[in-house]
Parts: C-alpha cells; sequence; structure tokens
C-alpha cells in the first residue's frame, strides 16, 4: 500500500469531487425521468434515475471503507448546481421546452461518463487498495456504459426538436 500522504489527499479529493458530481446527476437524473413520466421511455429514465441513485450511494460507502468522509460544502454545492442551471432559459416562460430535454440529456451524459471515467480510475488502483472491490468496480463500470447507451438512444429520439 502506497504511505505517501499526498496520494491519499488526492484520492480524497477526487472522490468528493466526484461525489459532487453524483449529486448533481441524483437531482438532475430524477428530474428528467419526473419530465418524461408520460413518455414511451418513461420506464428507461426512472430506471437510469434509480441507478444513478445507487450510483452515488456505492461511491459513500467506498468512501466510507476507505475512511473518506463526505466534504458537505463539494455535496452542497453539486445540489445547488443542479437547480441553479433550472434557471436557464429555454425560450417558454412557464414550461419546458424540447429543447430543455435536449440539454439535460447532454449534461447527463457528460456526468455518466464523468463516472465511468472514476470507476476505470478506480479500477487501475484497486489492486494497491485492497479495500477497493475491484469486481464491484468492474460492475458499477459496466452499468455506467449501459446508462451512456441509453441516455444516447434518449438524445437521439430527443434531437428531433432541432428539425
Amino acid at each position: 500500500m502506497n504511505a505517501d500522504p499526498r496520494h491519499d489527499d488526492a484520492l480524497t479529493i477526487y472522490l468528493n469531487d466526484h461525489l459532487a458530481g453524483a449529486t448533481t446527476g441524483v437531482e438532475l437524473s430524477r428530474r428528467i425521468a419526473r419530465a418524461h413520466r408520460s413518455s414511451p421511455r418513461a420506464a428507461d429514465m426512472e430506471r437510469i434515475a434509480d441507478d444513478i441513485a445507487e450510483d452515488r450511494a456505492s461511491l459513500v460507502a467506498l468512501m466510507r471503507s476507505l475512511g473518506i468522509g463526505p466534504r458537505r460544502y463539494k455535496v452542497c454545492a453539486g445540489w445547488a448546481v443542479e437547480k441553479i442551471a433550472r434557471l436557464k432559459p429555454n425560450g417558454r416562460l412557464h414550461r419546458r421546452a424540447g429543447l430543455s430535454s435536449l440539454v439535460e440529456l447532454e449534461t447527463l451524459r457528460i456526468g455518466i461518463q464523468g463516472k465511468y471515467e472514476l470507476w476505470q480510475s478506480l479500477a487501475a488502483v484497486a489492486e494497491e487498495r485492497p479495500r477497493i472491490d475491484y469486481g464491484r468496480i468492474i460492475e458499477l463500470k459496466d452499468r455506467a456504459r449501459r446508462q451512456m447507451e441509453i441516455v444516447d438512444e434518449l438524445h437521439a429520439e430527443s434531437a428531433g426538436v432541432l428539425s
């Protein structure tokens, strides 16, 4: 195991940054799922929102197993970022525009890609850090890949708003 405390500091910062992003992702995915309750893909969006919440819980559990506490200010910032993003003008005053879904799906896709990269990075250091369950990390990475595929499909369907 690496005894260099700078690596522990780097891991603490890295995981807390991803926890902030995961917090944003949970809020965003739930909002997208609510907005698409009546769409034919409602079940897909609900499943992705549930998965993203579970992924965040897995990250918190991993941090706890490594003795890394959440930085509350980062978690709060992640929550606030998603709320502030709702203020972006969408061309409509009182209701959602088709463009809102497109941009939200793009944002969600970027977040899932970041999560995929997190799991990939952790898989690379799991051998040096026995408290990181390599098998679980691979499961989470595979789930992120599947989430990206579904969001890509939803995005392609939503792109019709541009024509």
